[in-house]
């Protein structure tokens, strides 16, 4: 097999015309990675609404985009017909705006997919009453270096995966995000969610789930995050998440990848956002194939933040132009990574098993 073949097709699924884009939200990841990257794809964006008008309408002039507005309404009527509704709120909000937007609509819907599971489902059944095109914003699937992880082990080149780990251990700024300093739940729903996600695009759902989350002493108002997360997948693969966001020691000992085993190969690709957050550091992804030449690094164009976004984007828009047949992270695929969210929970509340006594 040429790798080198295989890197030159990787690419994130784009539409051929990109449609209009009216964006409901205008917090820091709209600003810092959803604009940007539509940027650089091309897609234009109609309007920006938010409850604050006036921020708004400031990322609009920043932006050069025709419409700041407070009003969904105002939006609607200003946007093409064909227009795609990016809706990058707060989860207890989404369940208030999708019944704003036209019926029939195709929209991406910012993760979780609502705090619980009894959300996540409300906003299902929402989607499909009003025949909602939806996706949820699961955009690590389609990372730079994920895209070309996923390339590799399509080309056989790995032999098949036995193994998957994610280990990240950095320090998380959370006071950057003030919404989730009274979030009854925190790590798992708005950070392991990614990898849980992640995992299922490559193994599908897990037979169950083994997990314990904690708070930090070092955040001690802050709900739990630190996690350890084990997903069944019979006795022949080995597949778990370990995250600590606590770990403010030297810079250079932090840690953030993803690690894959096969019969014949392994990868490891680097999330760089995590380390040094909000700086990050270059996403990186390295190969090793039996018989091959030792470690070696594969192409990689671009980063996680901002450039995963144009493929979620990018991924809807193509899927409802008829130009792709798929839509892998739809609201129908997202509900199961929300209900392996909801076992890890239910598995840290249960508790593991006591130790057996000796007689």
């Amino acid at each position: 097999m040429d790798l080198e073949s295989v890197f030159q097709q990787v690419q994130a699924p784009m539409p051929l015309v990109p449609r209009p884009i009216v964006m409901i939200g205008t917090g820091g990841i709209v600003h810092d990675a959803h604009l940007p990257a539509y940027a650089k794809a091309g897609f234009p964006v109609a309007a920006l609404v938010d409850l604050n008008r006036e921020r708004a309408e400031m990322l609009a002039r920043k932006f050069n985009i025709s419409l700041g507005t407070s009003s969904i309404e105002e939006a609607v009527r200003f946007a093409q017909q064909d227009a795609i509704f990016d809706v990058a709120v707060p989860a207890k909000a989404i369940p208030s705006i999708l019944p704003q937007l036209p019926d029939g609509a195709a929209v991406l819907i910012q993760k979780p997919m609502g705090e619980t599971l009894e959300e996540a489902i409300e906003i299902l059944r929402i989607c499909r009453s009003k025949g909602l095109t939806a996706a949820v914003n699961f955009q690590l699937r389609w990372a730079p270096n994920m895209l070309t992880a996923r390339a590799l082990t399509d080309s056989g080149s790995l032999g098949e995966l036995h193994d998957m780990e994610v280990k990240v251990s950095v320090h998380m700024p959370w006071e950057l995000w003030s919404f989730l300093s009274t979030a009854p739940r925190l790590e798992i729903l708005y950070h392991s969610i990614h990898y849980i996600d992640l995992v299922r695009s490559w193994f599908g759902n897990p037979r169950g789930v083994y997990a314990k989350t904690v708070k930090s002493p070092r955040t001690p108002k802050l709900a739990a995050t630190k996690s350890v997360i084990i997903l069944d997948y019979g006795e022949d693969k080995r597949v778990f998440i370990a995250s600590n966001h606590s770990h403010d020691f030297a810079p250079e000992m932090q840690r953030s990848f993803v690690q894959w085993e096969g019969m014949r190969g392994a990868m490891r690709a680097q999330m760089g956002v995590n380390l040094n957050y909000p700086s990050g550091l270059p996403d990186r992804l390295e190969y090793i194939v039996r018989d091959g030449e030792g470690w070696r690094e594969a192409p990689v164009s671009g980063n996680w933040f901002p450039d995963a976004f144009m493929g979620s984007m990018g991924s809807l828009q193509a899927y409802v132009q008829g130009e792709a047949k798929t839509l892998p992270t739809s609201v129908e695929d997202a509900i199961d990574t929300m209900r392996t969210v909801e076992a890890a929970y239910l598995s840290s509340e249960r508790g593991g098993v006591e130790l057996p006594p000796v007689e």
